[in-house]
């Protein structure tokens, strides 16, 4: 097998802004697994918050690169679990990696993902369409310029209830609204009365991701569920998560790909956590390694390619918020140029 290591720049369409950063071009690495003439893509993106650029992911696959290579003909899960102690500090890579371990070999039996793990893929929840903060016009634009059914709104701001009012002025779409760890207890409880009326579904991370005692008295108290990201990172979060929040919104670069994400999954439901898996900014062949866990899931943000201004893969694409899975077997990327 051989690692090859595509870097990329990819470019918004518009300014992407959050309670905390914002950004115009979102660096990526796509890891490509070669063997028998086939390859398969996984993709990990620069994140300023977990302090993970795109050149150290990649020295870390680099430096273990022969390891790697050395690695085939295992099961998905037996990769993973030989790779794990290796990139135990770096889990991006790792989730690249997993991806595309999964993806090379899916496609070598003839199968898709999904169909490899068994699903099926009827009523999958659509994903949303994430409105950045901007000034109330430039949302409105925005979401005119992508008429869709289901939108997730960041917030974090002093205007964040005018925010709301205004936007559900423009569509009878439903909201969901995500603070970014940029709201109080007491903010968080008043704002989910106010929002459920104006047809929000749910509130995603208003807390610090650290303040536990704060998301109980918030999960007490909000008329709105409440899903966390921020505090819901690895493997063992979803356990704390239990009894703080309704749900988990699981992002397979923080937590090291899709062979911990289907266990952070399964533990949701037992506890009976709503599961939720989100995308970062990425293309498609991240987002398509995701679809393949939709039939799991209630809640689904993978709109991650459609904010670009130009895809480097192909792969799942998506309409109006619905699903369309490619007819390539694995998890359908392919990237368009290398």
């Amino acid at each position: 097998m051989q690692v090859k290591l595509h870097h990329y720049n990819l470019k918004l369409k518009d300014n992407f802004k959050i309670s905390r950063l914002s950004f115009d071009v979102k660096p990526s690495l796509i890891v490509e697994l070669i063997s028998d003439g086939f390859s398969g893509y996984g993709e990990a993106t620069e994140n300023a918050y977990y302090h993970l650029d795109t050149f150290q992911i990649a020295e870390d696959i680099l430096i273990n690169k022969a390891f790697i290579e050395s690695q085939i003909g295992l099961k998905p899960e037996e990769f993973w679990t030989n790779l794990q102690p290796l990139f135990k500090d770096n889990l991006f890579a790792l989730c690249a990696l997993d991806e595309a371990y999964h993806d090379l070999y899916t496609k070598k039996l003839g199968v898709k993902l999904y169909e490899y793990w068994k699903l099926q893929p009827k009523n999958l929840p659509l994903t949303n369409y994430t409105i950045g903060i901007a000034e109330i016009p430039k949302m409105i634009e925005k979401m005119r310029a992508m008429p869709w059914p289901l939108y997730k709104i960041k917030l974090g701001t002093a205007d964040d209830i005018e925010i709301i009012k205004a936007l559900r002025k423009e569509t009878n779409a439903i909201f969901r609204v995500d603070a970014n760890c940029g709201w109080t207890v007491e903010e968080t409880i008043e704002n989910s009365k106010i929002f459920k009326d104006l047809g929000v579904e749910f509130i995603e991370q208003p807390l610090k991701a650290d303040d536990w005692e704060g998301c109980k008295d918030v999960m007490k108290h909000s008329v709105l569920p409440i899903i966390a990201d921020e505090s819901c990172i690895e493997e063992e979060d979803v356990v704390k998560c239990f009894n703080h929040f309704h749900g988990v919104n699981i992002k397979l670069m923080k937590c090291g790909g899709l062979t911990p994400g289907l266990r952070m999954i399964k533990k949701a439901k037992e506890l009976g956590l709503k599961t939720m898996v989100g995308c970062m900014t990425e293309s498609t062949v991240g987002i398509s390694a995701i679809a393949h866990l939709l039939p799991l899931l209630d809640f689904v943000d993978m709109d991650g390619a459609l904010l670009l201004e130009k895809d480097i893969a192909t792969g799942v694409s998506i309409d109006f918020g619905k699903t369309i899975y490619s007819n390539e077997n694995g998890t359908g990327a392919k990237l368009m140029c290398q």
